[in-house]
């Protein structure tokens, strides 16, 4: 087999999409000295409709589609994605290649901690499921939508409330530091605010059948995080891939071959919160009855 001269990847054209594509990049090259790789910046439907909420424009998704198809049709050999923005079935024609191992997945409040935000205070989002969680814990809070890239989200915490971001995406930026520098920053833990499913790692796409491809992703491929998004996208794909409630799923290990699950599901019929744990090797089993179990208690 020939080896290509180049490796393309698809990205996003955000600051942190870039970035973590970038990583990527870095560590391909290091995996095979001399090879050339390349980003292919692709605008996607989340990036260009920035004046409605996620949840209107289709959701899960949005920041993805496009750029899988400029792997579907040629222009580029590789996707880069927040594992958190890939639907639960993936598209025909695309192979899940690696996924990089996790940063620091919670949720986090920028701008007050949530135990000390008065009676009333503004919390800026626009996601769903971080509405739903931190509503049931704080029923007094009033949520207001978020879009934008980081440094947009950032120049909009609202005076005596905050903002909520994903910790990774603090981290990938290197702004850690710097936020808590300027605000207070309130990392939630993943007991009390369950994160997205797939939320601090990093996926990477290729052809289905590119077997050079699959071999080269190979070695960026972290199997911890590999069980652990594993397990929640099958927790996840069971609620439906389209499924636009509020939810949450957390793997973690727990033991030498088991992992431990929390979930979170909303519905008009309630909320769940579940803890769940059972083999790896056996997790798309019982992370689809984990899902059952939460659809049923909530029912939907």
């Amino acid at each position: 087999m020939t080896r290509r001269a180049a490796l393309r990847l698809a990205t996003r054209g955000s600051p942190q999409a870039r970035t973590q594509a970038e990583a990527v990049a870095d560590r391909l090259r290091a995996a095979e000295p001399g090879r050339t790789v390349e980003l292919v910046v692709v605008q996607t439907t989340g990036d260009q409709r920035q004046d409605v909420p996620l949840h209107t424009i289709g959701g899960q998704g949005v920041f993805v589609k496009e750029v899988e198809q400029a792997v579907l049709d040629g222009r580029a050999d590789l996707a880069v994605h927040s594992a958190k923005d890939l639907p639960s079935t993936l598209t025909a024609g695309l192979a899940l290649g690696a996924l990089t191992a996790r940063r620091d997945p919670r949720d986090a409040l920028i701008g007050g901690r949530l135990a000390d935000l008065r009676p009333g205070a503004s919390v800026a989002t626009g996601s769903v499921r971080r509405r739903a969680e931190l509503g049931a814990i704080r029923p007094d809070l009033v949520f207001v939508e978020l879009r934008g890239n980081i440094q947009t989200r950032l120049g909009k915490v609202p005076e005596g409330g905050a903002i909520v971001m994903a910790m990774a995406a603090l981290e990938v930026l290197g702004l850690v530091d710097e936020v808590r520098t300027r605000w207070p920053l309130d990392p939630l833990d993943v007991d009390v605010v369950v994160p997205q499913v797939g939320q601090g790692a990093v996926a990477v796409e290729c052809r289905s059948g590119d077997d050079e491809a699959l071999a080269t992703l190979a070695a960026l491929d972290d199997a911890p995080t590999r069980a652990a998004v594993e397990c929640e996208r099958a927790f996840l794909a069971e609620l439906g891939s389209g499924c636009a409630l509020p939810v949450g799923a957390h793997a973690v290990a727990a033991g030498d071959a088991d992992l431990r699950l929390l979930t979170f599901l909303a519905d008009r019929g309630g909320i769940y919160r579940g803890e769940h744990e059972g083999a790896s090797e056996d997790a798309a089993m019982w992370a689809a009855q984990a899902a059952q179990l939460a659809r049923s208690a909530v029912g939907s």
